[in-house]
């Protein structure tokens, strides 16, 4: 799939398990947080493999795509997202977001998750904007609408209104905690 960009690819076919892992955890090393990594496995159990093997480490399972045999795994590199200190002062909750989305048709939500992680799962109708894509995406915007901008856990995303909001963006919300525990409406490539 064109829109699921992946900032590396591991090809682990033929293999069977530990080795879709052993080779996944060895790659990761060589990524930067918050890259994505696209695993190509043909071992049945890998999918399993895969979202246990990020859950126990910190690394954020993303989703499958199943082309023929070949099962195509994307996870997300872990950061340190907690030591991020926030500093955007306007902030809602999942709870408030979904309320305000189900009473308005004129908010706008901004997920500047990476393309991936949007492609698995977001809010419908939200705009996909990856974070280290926003300063070009800026002139797309309009500076007076009410802007919630969302990631996974609330980090990147108050990074974003503070960019937006250092750019003349008059109402501009972080979502926190974000994707990580949305309970409300999502839509995505599975759905």
């Amino acid at each position: 799939m064109e829109n699921l960009k992946a900032n590396m690819i591991l090809d682990a076919t033929g293999l069977a398990c530990p080795m879709p892992i052993v080779k996944t955890k060895k790659a990761m090393n060589n990524l930067e947080a918050g890259q994505v990594i696209e695993v190509q496995a043909t071992d049945k159990g890998s999918t399993a493999d895969m979202k246990a093997w990020a859950e126990s480490t910190g690394h954020h399972y993303l989703g499958t795509i199943e082309e023929g045999n070949v099962l195509i795994h994307y996870l997300r590199k872990s950061s340190n997202d907690e030591a991020i200190e926030k500093k955007h002062q306007n902030i809602i909750n999942n709870e408030e977001l979904e309320k305000r989305l189900e009473a308005s048709e004129s908010i706008v939500v901004i997920d500047v998750r990476e393309s991936a992680e949007f492609a698995f799962s977001h809010i419908p109708n939200a705009i996909s904007i990856p974070l280290d894509e926003l300063d070009n995406k800026l002139n797309e915007l309009n500076k007076e609408d009410e802007i919630y901008v969302v990631c996974r856990t609330g980090n990147r995303s108050d990074l974003a209104a503070q960019k937006l909001t250092n750019n003349g963006f008059a109402n501009v919300t972080n979502v926190v905690p974000g994707m990580s525990q949305w309970n409300g409406k999502k839509t995505g490539i599975n759905d």
